[in-house]
């Protein structure tokens, strides 16, 4: 089968960037292959559901540009294609003063970053949100909550019906490049099928490495899977909320906290923790891959991260196992929640790169070669950013494109 691009990955980026790229050459033939039965099933299904407004990114930094563009991209797509969504706002609390001078400082970085936020006293925290408790807190008023797998469906639902191709139940097994074409080969029921293409764009989120050493591309990365642990609270908390709650959080530590948040179907759930994941998909309780731990421990890079942030980890893996360790993480700010109202929830799988000397990649990244692209690294916010990062993409294909000769 002959397309002008193959695009690899049914999460929301894969689907967004296939959507666009049709939209800009409606006469091209471009595929999408995904290894499920249905889109978005990691890490755009298996998120919070929150259209972020950008408030803890870099100045100048890709996720900053990409979360500012792209709450507005996507609160217009919703609108556009009849997507609920609630536009909540955010509080970050301050439970401590060393939180309120790092408040500050994130209050600072929200103005450098052009975001709509209000400083609030311990007064103003108390009648936007009776149920919390905390020394102040930064209102951001742009953070809103979606379903993003109907975001993801509708996307795709307008890529075909501008004529795009989609193919689920595809796992890409293998790709060969030579100077004339790029070709990807899928498993498919049981048979090998395979697709030919101009050019290749993979985003592959959790197999963003291996699907880079598929065509011998050399990067000094590796995927390191994190679990990120939710529970869901009792109905009788539905209402315990009106703004999404977060900490302010550690600016030494990787993510962001334990948070609560309203999620669009009513309910309230509470995470995610960040504990060291052993299998890259696997969002049960217990989870082990033989393949993928042979992967970190002969990595590097995942014997000096875990270094680096030993004490955090054991801190982390202790409250994962130990619910009230959990619980108190959350009670800091809103002390009526028990040990006995944190219900099982699905877990998420953060598709973390990090650089063989132990250095977490905290922005966007690629890599590529003449005749294809690799999305290695898409941290959240991406499912907020996933317009904007597809229209990026494009750019840097056609600008490859040029400059290797390709039509």
């Amino acid at each position: 089968m002959k397309y002008d691009y193959i695009v690899i990955g049914g999460g929301i980026v894969g689907v967004s960037t296939a959507w666009q790229l049709q939209q800009r050459f409606p006469d091209k033939q471009i595929v999408l292959l995904e290894k499920e039965a249905a889109y978005s099933q990691h890490q755009t299904g298996h998120n919070s559901g929150v259209i972020h407004a950008g408030v803890y990114y870099a100045p100048g930094s890709l996720k900053a540009k990409f979360c500012k563009a792209g709450v507005a991209a996507t609160l217009a797509f919703c609108r556009e294609n009849d997507i609920p969504f609630q536009q909540c706002g955010k509080l970050l609390v301050a439970t401590t003063p060393l939180e309120v001078e790092r408040m500050q400082v994130l209050y600072k970085r929200c103005h450098d970053n052009g975001i709509d936020v209000q400083l609030l006293d311990a007064a103003q925290l108390k009648a936007e949100e009776p149920n919390i408790v905390g020394l102040g807190a930064i209102l951001v008023n742009d953070t809103a909550i979606v379903d993003y797998r109907l975001v993801t469906t509708r996307m795709a639902e307008r890529f075909q019906a501008l004529g795009g191709h989609i193919r689920l139940s595809h796992e890409v097994v293998a790709l060969e490049e030579t100077s004339e074409y790029v070709r990807a080969t899928a498993k498919y029921n049981g048979q090998r099928v395979t697709f030919d293409g101009e050019f290749l764009i993979a985003c592959s989120g959790l197999m963003a490495d291996r699907t880079t050493r598929m065509l011998g591309i050399e990067t000094d990365f590796q995927i390191i899977p994190f679990r990120g642990e939710y529970y869901q609270l009792p109905e009788k908390y539905n209402d315990v909320v009106k703004h999404l709650i977060y900490p302010i959080p550690d600016p030494d530590l990787p993510f962001l906290g334990v948070h609560l948040t309203r999620m669009i179907d009513g309910t309230v759930t509470v995470g995610p923790n960040a504990v060291q994941g052993w299998k890259r998909e696997g969002y049960g309780r217990f989870n082990f891959s033989f393949r993928d731990v042979a992967d970190m421990v002969r990595f590097g890079g995942f014997w000096r991260v875990l270094k680096k942030h030993f004490r955090t980890g054991l801190v982390e893996t202790k409250n994962s196992l130990w619910k009230p360790g959990y619980l108190k993480l959350v009670q800091k700010y809103c002390p009526q929640i028990r040990v006995e109202d944190l219900q099982p929830y699905p877990a998420g799988i953060r598709a973390q790169a990090v650089m063989s000397n132990g250095d977490l990649v905290h922005d966007f990244l690629f890599a590529g070669s003449p005749r294809s692209l690799h999305v290695c690294n898409a941290p959240s916010p991406a499912a907020t950013s996933a317009i904007p990062i597809g229209d990026y993409i494009c750019e840097q294909v056609l600008s490859r494109q040029s400059s290797g000769g390709h039509e």
